[in-house]
């Protein structure tokens, strides 16, 4: 049923082939030599990071950072829910106090709202007779005088 490996160097072949990392990257020239007309690369400087700007704001942030007070940068979303939020609650606030006024304040607010709209019926009506042609007038005013005429003589 089962065969039998002749020996063990078969099973460390196969696992030697893959324990062995494969280089795929050739060494620099630089590592192995010692030759003092090579130039060594150095690393690059980085503008940004030397600038003495970079550098104080560097600073305040870590100083803030440990004194907690992060920097309100917040994404438009999440500053458009929470203004989203806070309106919410200023309406409710405004429905619990109307909830909360009397009906004497109810009342009033109702006849207040009733003559406002009858001082707005009369402006209209002023400016629509302010508007209207010459004999829209003058065809009033005889209407007028007629009636008045005819109040007289009937007394």
């Amino acid at each position: 049923m089962f065969q039998q490996k002749n020996g063990p160097s078969e099973d460390t072949d196969l696992k030697d082939t893959y324990l062995i990392p494969r280089n795929i990257m050739a060494e620099p020239d630089y590592i192995e030599d010692d030759n003092p007309e090579l130039i060594r690369p150095q690393k690059l400087v980085n503008p940004v990071k030397t600038s003495r700007n970079h550098q104080d704001l560097h600073r305040e942030l870590l100083m803030n950072q440990k004194r907690g007070l992060a920097p309100q940068n917040k994404p438009e979303l999440q500053k458009v829910m929470e203004k989203r939020k806070r309106d919410q609650v200023i309406k409710q606030k405004e429905e619990e106090a109307q909830k909360k006024k009397s009906d004497l304040e109810i009342e009033l607010l109702k006849r207040q709202q009733k003559l406002e709209q009858q001082e707005l019926e009369k402006q209209k009506l002023q400016e629509e007779q302010e508007n209207a042609p010459e004999f829209v007038k003058v065809k009033g005013n005889l209407r007028r005088t007629g009636q008045e005429v005819a109040q007289v003589q009937e007394s």
